[in-house]
């Protein structure tokens, strides 16, 4: 396999604008309650796509390693110019930045593909892999193939992507993800698995599975179900559990392996999903975020309304299991009162791998609307954070990360202003929490609107210049649930690209 090698010269230019931009961005938002670094700018200039703009990142740690891919140069009717990394190697104090090569045509070196999205990082301990799958496009914005990319030292370089599963007649892939067994006592230690949908045939779901650090797949055995946002899980066992919506995103349910990957199991369902439509012409909807702890409990968060009355916004809220079958009740994470004004929404769940039962350490980054009562011209959009360090009993008063932002600085899509389908939080070897965002700012030139004024607009890739403390808290929920009715969708839909 050929390594493409990012020129030197290109990072430390990238490495400079970052820092550049890390120390301006700290006078810019008085109401942000911490500083951050900038981890990620576009630097891609194509006229096609909306610069500077960067959305959906999602993150993975391993030791003192923490690897960031996002979509860098979004497009306003789907995919990006390529995806980015941005890799620590000492638990988040510095980052370098670089774009993956080979895979489209913006690419260095220039891949065969049009676009790519839906970045997805994990970790391979086994075969020491770093990966990050994507959803490779052709010019109509179809899904021609889910690929990853690899690195074998550490997030320095990487290789051009293998693929995961390319197209038959019909097929169009959409919402990958990936996750590896880091297990050593696992009885499929190393294996690696990706979950897809296609689209082309009602969202039918599709997973494959490696054993060599996702040089080569093979495709599973799959229940015949549309669904949406599968993300697998590795039990310490080896059993793998794939929490997921169905198509509609009108319920959570799973699928499960106890054989490897080789086959799943048919899709049961956990609960229904009750989601507000959030406003502002926001894209975003019910996906979940999924991640277990060391001892094998599986905690996944998404937004719901069924805590409010008459749904008029979105809790979020979490289910629980330890075995991948049997689930809690689904409960509320107290971040404000049930009668409060905020929307919550987009949340990005992490559990510190190095905790476990009655100790577990859990962090959710989100993002929210103050005041849901709101247009496109009045919502303004933070960015919040709430830990526990007792598997979610209690909770941490919510922070207010950063924010606000006003809704026409975000990228324009045909879904709605998007910041991503999804955001994510990982716990470094310290126990320290890493919320990686997109956060926008006034343009720098061409008006206030990034839809007309790229390639100006600020939309950075950011995290906590120092990582996040665990913080213990007397918060809890027992509220009942006071809305079952249908909610409307919001901008998701479900094909999500």
């Amino acid at each position: 396999m050929h390594v493409a090698r990012t020129s030197l010269l290109r990072r430390f230019t990238i490495a400079v604008s970052l820092a550049a931009l890390a120390a301006l961005t700290l006078t810019m938002v008085a109401g942000a309650n911490v500083s951050v670094t900038i981890i990620a700018i576009d630097p891609f200039t194509n006229s096609t796509s909306q610069h500077k703009t960067i959305v959906e990142p999602d993150t993975f740690s391993f030791g003192s390693g923490i690897v960031a891919a996002a979509q860098w140069g979004r497009f306003n009717d789907g995919g990006a110019s390529d995806i980015g990394v941005s890799v620590s190697s000492n638990n988040g104090t510095s980052w370098t930045a670089q774009q993956l090569p080979g895979i489209t045509v913006y690419s260095s070196p220039a891949g065969p593909y049009a676009r790519v999205s839906d970045p997805s990082v994990a970790y391979d301990a086994r075969h020491n892999v770093w990966m990050v799958s994507s959803l490779a496009l052709d010019a109509s914005v179809s899904g021609v193939a889910v690929i990853v990319s690899r690195s074998l030292n550490g997030g320095a370089t990487w290789m051009n992507p293998n693929n995961v599963a390319v197209v038959a007649a019909g097929q169009d892939f959409d919402k990958n993800w990936t996750v590896c067994d880091n297990t050593p006592t696992s009885p499929f230690y190393g294996s690696c698995y990706t979950t897809w949908d296609d689209f082309g045939h009602g969202n039918r779901l599709k997973i494959a599975y490696s054993r060599d650090g996702g040089a080569n797949w093979t495709l599973s055995k799959t229940p015949n179900v549309g669904v949406i946002g599968a993300q697998p899980l590795v039990l310490p066992n080896g059993n793998v559990s794939v929490p997921l919506d169905n198509a509609f995103e009108t319920a959570l349910g799973y699928t499960r392996s106890t054989n490897g990957g080789v086959s799943f199991s048919h899709a049961f369902t956990i609960t229904s999903i009750t989601a507000f439509a959030d406003p502002g012409n926001i894209r975003s909807g019910p996906l979940p975020s999924a991640e277990i702890s060391r001892d094998g409990k599986i905690y996944v968060v998404w937004e719901d309304c069924r805590f409010r009355a008459s749904c008029y916004t979105n809790d979020l809220v979490y289910t629980t299991s330890v075995d991948g079958v049997t689930w809690s009740a689904v409960g509320r994470i107290p971040i404000d009162a049930v009668n409060s004004t905020v929307d919550h929404f987009i949340p990005g769940v992490a559990v510190d791998k190095n905790t476990s039962g009655a100790n577990t350490h859990l962090s959710v980054g989100y993002y929210y609307y103050p005041d849901v009562n709101c247009t496109f011209a009045t919502c303004q959009l933070d960015i919040g954070y709430i830990s526990s360090t007792d598997g979610g009993s209690t909770w941490s008063a919510a922070t207010m990360l950063r924010g606000p932002m006003t809704m026409s600085w975000l990228v324009n899509t045909t879904q709605g202003r998007m910041v991503g389908d999804y955001m994510s939080t990982s716990y470094d070897s310290l126990g320290l929490a890493h919320p990686v965002f997109a956060e926008a700012y006034v343009p720098t030139a061409g008006g206030t609107d990034c839809a007309t004024a790229t390639p100006n607009c600020d939309e950075p890739l950011e995290t906590p210049t120092t990582g996040l403390a665990r913080a213990a808290g007397s918060l809890s929920s027992s509220d009942p649930v006071v809305f079952s009715g249908p909610a409307t969708h919001g901008k998701s839909a479900f094909k999500r690209r």
